[in-house]
């Protein structure tokens, strides 16, 4: 790691593992100056025993939500402590907030419906029937409507956000992984068999673009330079591919950890974020928008590979827990793969590193 660098940058905090981040001043043309090394800060235990996916931050409510199986723990990201939970959520994966309409949505896998949820209250107010395995789901505010990413029908359903209705069922030529909106009227989605980002319209509903990745692999994560028009792409190859968002070249190729699922990007400081299963978080930073420069990997904890980032203290949040080493049955004949159980205690829900607070599973 560049600790040079990482000591004038700042921290991160970790949920199980969440990670906290001191902010920096952004300079888009040079490192940004250092403040603080990188370390755990904090971790904040979770009950349960349910395994967890996607993490969302309203970082203006001060809310961090965490999805575990058939619920969703929210906390307080200041004081670490649980603020209430969502229910009706069978096999959530994501979090989408729609925060003009007070509302919030849930991707609901098993169900394969979404949930609406009031934000101050918690409380479900309606559902949503999706395509098969709603994953990724994201709100795009130009059009008020709601996208989910559904992962076995390899389409993508779209509903006003207010009225609930369902506009139309897309389908996406392969397996979508995660998505973003770019804030004007699009949103990107990352389509995982074909090693592909996907541009759609959201006012009119259909496929903009499609862009080829390579040498990028199996995309996961991805996350987006408003301002830059810049896409940051975590792929299965130990890569993050930096794609601009209109021609879909593909501007750089950086290497990060392996098993990598979220990423994210803080317009305050120029740094992307990859956070990977193999236990650690690389730290890239946007010198300028045709350069780019891996600062580190932060040693995380194994597993922790979804992420949250607080715009407001630029704190990132990761949750991951010990899993249960008892071996597994054998697969039967067209079983699917069982997944090692949590075990009990073990789930922190924030892990912080830095020189402030930070919370853990």
């Amino acid at each position: 790691m560049n600790t040079s660098l990482l000591r004038s940058i700042g921290a991160a905090v970790c949920l199980s593992s969440a990670y906290y981040w001191v902010p920096a001043t952004r300079a888009v043309t040079k490192a940004p100056p250092v403040q603080q090394p990188y370390h755990l800060i904090q971790k904040i235990g979770l009950s349960g025993t349910e395994r967890w996916d996607y993490l969302t931050l309203d970082s203006a409510a001060r809310h961090l939500y965490v999805t575990r199986g058939t619920r969703v723990v929210v906390l307080n990201v200041d004081t670490g402590k649980v603020v209430g939970q969502i229910s009706q959520t069978a096999g959530v994966h994501g979090i989408a907030l729609a925060p003009t309409l007070g509302r919030g949505f849930t991707s609901n896998g098993t169900a394969a419906t979404v949930t609406i949820f009031d934000l101050k209250t918690l409380q479900v107010l309606g559902q949503v029937k999706t395509g098969e395995n709603p994953d990724a789901i994201v709100y795009e505010p130009v059009s008020q409507r709601v996208f989910t990413f559904n992962g076995k029908s390899n389409t993508t359903t779209v509903f006003d956000a207010k009225s609930a209705k369902v506009l139309s069922t897309l389908p996406l030529g392969g397996r979508p992984e995660f998505a973003v909106a770019d804030g004007s009227g699009q949103v990107y989605v990352n389509i995982e068999t074909t090693n592909e980002v996907v541009t759609l319209e959201a006012r009119t509903l259909t496929v903009k673009a499609r862009f080829p990745l390579t040498p990028c692999t199996e995309p996961s994560g991805i996350a987006i330079d408003q301002a830059h028009r810049r896409l940051f792409i975590g792929c299965s190859n130990q890569k993050m591919a930096v794609v601009d968002a209109d021609s879909g070249q593909v501007k750089a190729t950086l290497p990060i950890g392996q098993r990598v699922d979220a990423n994210a990007f803080d317009p305050a400081t120029g740094l992307a974020f990859s956070s990977n299963g193999d236990g650690t978080l690389t730290i890239v930073h946007e010198d300028s928008p045709a350069r780019f420069s891996v600062l580190g990997n932060v040693i995380t904890q194994p597993g922790a590979r979804t992420m949250a980032l607080d715009l407001k203290t630029h704190n990132v949040f990761l949750a991951a827990a010990q899993l249960d080493p008892s071996p597994l049955p054998p697969l039967g004949s067209g079983q699917l793969p069982i997944r090692p159980k949590v075990r009990p205690g073990t789930f922190t829900g924030m892990e912080g590193w830095g020189t402030l607070k930070a919370p853990v599973f």
